[in-house]
């Protein structure tokens, strides 16, 4: 549980750090992303998720 609770604050940092230091960068992409259909984000979606999660099983086992 202190994993996870560790891994999600580091997502907030990580993201919050992005933001701060390039919102007009911040706001293209999310213009972006609101122009790109469902698929192809759901896909990318899959894409990182398997990612994550084959980083994560490498660093546990």
């Amino acid at each position: 549980m202190k994993d996870l609770i560790t891994a999600i604050g580091l997502i907030l940092f990580i993201e919050g750090l992005v933001i701060a230091i390039f919102p007009s960068r911040i706001k293209s992409m999310l213009e972006l992303i609101k122009n790109t259909p469902e698929n192809k984000l759901r896909t990318f979606g899959v894409v990182f998720l398997v990612i994550g999660f084959l980083i994560i099983w490498y660093i546990k086992n």
